[in-house]
């Protein structure tokens, strides 16, 4: 970082901002001391009037990397969100910061959307949040092009491109910007993007003029666990149960799981809301609303729920069924732990989860070289259950990034016995052989076990040399190898030919001896009672106070919630957890040590002084001889 950073304003007439004065900025107006990793090179390359694409991760402050130019340059700038439930929660916090903000979207109604655009296009706010469906209506780009808007900001920008894994047309449209607004600045943003998604986003909306800055992928206060799928509902149970009272999210392939699982866990006492595409829109606004403002809900959802939810103290995500592809997934696995405390991922998997996925890529719509690189991201994901090795590294290799072991994952918890099951696979691949490589995964296992089933019967399979050669082996066993030749590649499914199992060249050097095939050492399931629930380091290292500082926490954050909902803001935008653990912690008194704690800007203070020193000082007082 330079000791005098000099930010000319090439579109702009405006003072050039030395470093302190753009620090005293961001304290000022959003009560931090300092910007985190990365975001300042970002914030000068906008504030000099260039182009910038950044690829961030979830949490790492992506929205002040452009609002902060916004407010200090007073260019009038768009930001383009795909999610209504997003813009209504950062126009909040800015409000709450002090920031003028407008929005129009299709949940407010006509008057509502002209006051909010009359307010931008006069001397009001300078940050207008719209969908890219409405911001490409001609008779709002035409109303733009007499505002002389300085900078559009494509937040989600993966969702432009045909090679991101969430591609959304209603995107591509955005194309358009940079000739119909060709003296305003592009700035897009995204958590996830390959190197062929993200040439194509900067082709789609800029030029060889933007700056592309690539932040790294690594999440190190996630910890990684991969659960077979057996038993879910039980084992899911058991696994939150130690985890009441925390926010969470149960990603669930279909309605119906959705649905299910949530009326299991409410059964259970747990707060459960269930929200997928099937609700009516205000079910999941007052849903999404709910887990937004309030402590310890969980969510079982679908997809339909999630992108751009910007909860800090989301504190576990959890997958009841495989996600789409390594891009998803690591996508959803984000929105936990945005504070930057430790938080848990926890994948349930199954072969039977896999076989869906694909079947959904290739019945889906598509070209053929769009569909095998969906294919090959859903490929990747298998691997990554399956790996035999630190997980955090199996993700960052994907996204062309390298690290240690992380010390925070299953695997480097608790390493699994890998053993030499070379006699397994060739006996697996002789039924595959013999059956003439045209059956799926469920027939050719039956075969090898000896199964009387009316298919095997049929066909005369019973009379085949491999018939019950792994009798003797526990299903689950042949379901673990199978799944682990699969994802080493020395198997695949023909979808072609309605997901029959065929051998690859790699399988073949295992089948001829010129390769071992080493794979985790099966361990016979467990009863439900007696399996362990995985252990992390974020479980360990979950934030703790005193006794006395962590009752005054619960205190205020009850505060929070009623304030929240009084305003009908998320409780996020009152105050973070970090900064109601400082007030527990040091139990400020004055306007002065307030101001101290990070998260505490001069609006907020004049806002929030009163109602929070009162509660720390009943609290105080009332124990004051504890």
């Amino acid at each position: 970082m330079r000791g005098a950073l000099c930010l000319e304003i090439a579109r702009n007439a405006m003072t050039p901002i030395s470093e302190p004065e753009l620090l005293a900025a961001l304290k000022t107006t959003f009560g931090y001391d300092h910007l985190r990793d990365g975001q300042l090179e970002i914030i000068e390359t906008l504030l000099g009037g260039g182009d910038a694409f950044a690829v961030m991760p979830t949490g790492a402050g992506k929205s002040l990397c452009y609002q902060l130019p916004a407010i200090l340059s007073a260019r009038k700038t768009i930001i383009v969100s795909p999610l209504v439930a997003l813009m209504d929660d950062q126009v909040a916090a800015l409000r709450q910061n002090g920031v003028g903000a407008s929005k129009i979207h299709s949940h407010q109604s006509y008057d509502e959307n002209a006051d909010q655009w009359r307010a931008f296009a006069s001397s009001g706010p300078q940050l207008l949040y719209m969908s890219p469906e409405r911001l490409m209506q001609p008779r709002m780009l035409q109303a733009l092009q007499n505002q002389s808007v300085g900078m559009f900001v494509v937040d989600e920008a993966h969702c432009i491109s045909k090679w991101g894994a969430a591609f959304r047309p209603e995107y591509e449209a955005l194309s358009q910007l940079k000739t119909l607004f060709p003296d305003a600045q592009i700035a897009a943003f995204t958590a996830t993007a390959d190197e062929a998604t993200r040439q194509d986003i900067v082709q789609k909306l800029s030029d060889e003029n933007c700056r592309v800055f690539v932040k790294g992928f690594d999440r190190p206060n996630l910890s990684l666990a991969v659960l077979p799928k057996e038993k879910l509902k039980t084992r899911l149970v058991d696994l939150l149960e130690p985890r009441r009272g925390q926010s969470g999210i149960v990603y669930c392939l279909s309605r119906k799981d959705t649905d299910e699982i949530a009326a299991v866990l409410s059964a259970k006492g747990f707060q459960a809301l269930a929200y997928h595409a099937g609700k009516d829109g205000d079910y999941r606004r007052e849903a999404q609303n709910r887990f937004m403002t309030e402590d310890g809900l969980i969510m079982v959802a679908t997809i339909a729920f999630g992108m751009g939810i910007d909860k800090p103290d989301i504190r576990f995500v959890v997958h009841a069924s495989l996600p789409s592809s390594m891009e998803a997934f690591y996508q959803e696995i984000g929105r936990a732990g945005r504070d930057g405390e430790p938080a848990e991922t926890i994948l349930f998997y199954s072969m039977q989860d896999f076989i869906k996925r694909q079947n959904m890529i290739f019945d889906g719509e598509g070209e053929g070289e769009f569909k095998l690189l969906e294919y090959k991201r859903l490929e990747a994901l298998l691997g990554y259950c399956e790996a035999t090795t630190c997980r955090r590294m199996s993700i960052l290799t994907y996204f062309d990034e390298t690290s240690a072991p992380c010390g925070n994952c299953d695997n480097c918890l608790e390493p699994p016995e890998v053993e030499d099951y070379s006699a397994k696979a060739q006996a697996i691949f002789a039924a595959m052989e013999q059956t003439g490589q045209s059956f799926g995964q469920a027939h050719v296992l039956d075969v090898l076990k000896g199964a009387q089933t009316a298919k095997i019967h049929q066909r005369n399979h019973q009379d085949l040399p491999c018939f019950a050669a792994l009798a003797e082996d526990p299903k689950p066993f042949l379901q673990s190898w199978m799944r682990q030749l699969i994802a080493i590649g020395a198997v695949r499914a023909n979808l072609a030919r309605y997901g029959a199992l065929e051998i690859t060249e790699i399988g073949a050097q295992i089948q001829q001896g010129q390769m071992a095939f080493m794979a985790k050492t099966p361990k016979a399931a467990k009863s439900s009672s007696s399996s362990r629930t995985p252990s992390s380091k974020a479980t360990q290292k979950t934030p703790s106070l005193a006794s006395g500082e962590e009752a005054l926490f619960q205190d205020l954050k009850a505060l929070r919630l009623e304030i929240a909902q009084e305003k009908n803001i998320p409780a996020y935008a009152v105050f973070h957890d970090s900064a109601l653990r400082e007030f527990a912690t040091r139990k400020p008194k004055t306007r002065e040590q307030f101001e101290e704690i990070n998260g505490v800007g001069p609006k907020k203070l004049d806002r929030y002084f009163e109602a929070f020193s009162q509660a720390i000082a009943l609290y105080v007082s009332a124990h004051k001889n504890g």
